[in-house]
């Protein structure tokens, strides 16, 4: 593949309605995303999966958010993998992390993907502008595949009709392959016979990292899955895993810590790592004793 087929290859989020304004599409590619999470985490096959499809997810549904709003995907459950987090904006960045990123599953008896977080609750929480304070709603998980999960907690907590589905996909190695997802939601006054039919294209297509590996892109798959209706394209724009920690960051966390828990670390200074990109951030004695020296004269 050329630099130009590279390019034009690269993680995307393509956002789309149907000619008569009854449904929104949009249709992703994380596969760059996922492979980033995988390697920033040393993530073990099932954690891979299972977070991959959760981040595919969050972008999904960031995709309607406007500006620097943002939106969290939190799954606390009983498997191996304990809880994720995934977060992404409007923007095309996105992140996170599960528990255990070294997590096991057996899947030779029976048990399935979902079974990497089995019981539990899914958290979604927006940042929004008009809003003080983040916007929640919680349900509890249905399979643990993610897919099925989103569409419920559209349907529970948003009475929003929803068809969505997540995918990642995995090499002979346990590299991250492909990865991305479709989601589907009906307008007010949407006919039933037609969401029924976009619906039954979803179940019916082949898995998104399945028509990836075939060669397609997010434009082909939206064809796919809204034939025969024709569609107008929305918007378009990369994706990526981005995280805006920065020692700075770190620095500023330290003003709220306990003043001898500060004096305590200014002898050796203190190593921090962000939980969502794994990134090591080194606070110096001396960077700690400036803080110390700030907080004293806040004091007095």
């Amino acid at each position: 593949m050329n630099k130009k087929e590279n390019f034009l290859k690269k993680d995307r989020i393509l956002k789309a309605v149907t000619s008569d304004r009854f449904f929104r599409i949009t249709v992703v590619k994380t596969t760059d995303v996922v492979r980033t999470a995988q390697k920033q985490h040393n993530m073990s096959l099932i954690s891979s999966i299972i977070l991959g499809r959760a981040l595919t997810g969050a972008m999904l549904l960031a995709s309607d958010l406007k500006n620097e709003e943002r939106v969290s995907l939190r799954i606390e459950g009983s498997g191996p993998i304990g809880h994720l987090i995934a977060e992404a904006n409007s923007s095309g960045e996105v992140r996170g992390y599960v528990l255990n990123p070294s997590a096991e599953l057996d899947l030779s008896n029976g048990t399935v993907i979902g079974d990497g977080l089995g019981l539990g609750l899914l958290t979604v929480s927006k940042v929004l502008y008009n809003e003080a304070r983040p916007v929640n709603g919680t349900v509890e998980l249905i399979s643990g595949n993610i897919s099925e999960d989103l569409a419920y907690y559209l349907f529970q907590s948003e009475q929003i009709a929803s068809a969505i589905s997540v995918d990642v996909s995995l090499d002979s190695k346990g590299m991250v392959n492909h990865a991305g997802g479709v989601l589907i939601q009906a307008l007010p006054g949407a006919p039933a016979d037609k969401s029924e039919l976009l619906q039954q294209n979803l179940k019916e297509m082949k898995t998104v990292s399945t028509l990836l590996r075939e060669g397609n892109y997010v434009d082909d798959i939206l064809r796919i899955v809204t034939r025969p209706y024709e569609v107008k394209e929305l918007s378009r724009y990369p994706v990526h895993f981005f995280c805006r920690c920065s020692k700075e960051r770190f620095k500023n966390a330290l003003y709220l810590v306990e003043y001898d828990e500060l004096v305590d670390m200014s002898d050796e200074g203190h190593d921090l790592v962000c939980h969502f990109c794994n990134s090591k951030y080194h606070i110096s004695g001396t960077e700690i004793s400036e803080i110390i020296q700030d907080l004293k004269i806040k004091m007095n």
